[in-house]
């Protein structure tokens, strides 16, 4: 069974602007900029992987729902022990 989720193109377009965005944030500290400049930029990046993070968890739920309903005793099992594994990370 595959883990891939239609939601993983979007995920890792956020996190590769994430990315970018921690970069441009690291500069600016090494170039001296304001705190409070670093710190709203900080800020920026916790919301987009937090963003990311969401729509990574929502869609798997999703996923293994839809594969709690439709598999064997045996399967609805599996995916609700999975589900209860990822939403500690809620």
């Amino acid at each position: 069974m595959s883990s891939l989720h239609a939601s993983h193109p979007a995920v890792l377009a956020r996190l590769r602007r994430a990315e970018g965005h921690l970069r441009t944030v690291i500069r600016m500290i090494e170039g001296e900029r304001a705190c409070v400049e670093v710190a709203q930029q900080l800020h920026a990046i916790e919301k987009a992987i937090a963003a990311a993070k969401k729509t990574l968890i929502h869609d798997h739920v999703d996923h293994c729902l839809a594969q709690a309903a439709a598999g064997t005793a045996e399967q609805s099992r599996a995916a609700t022990a999975e589900f209860r594994d990822i939403t500690k990370y809620l």
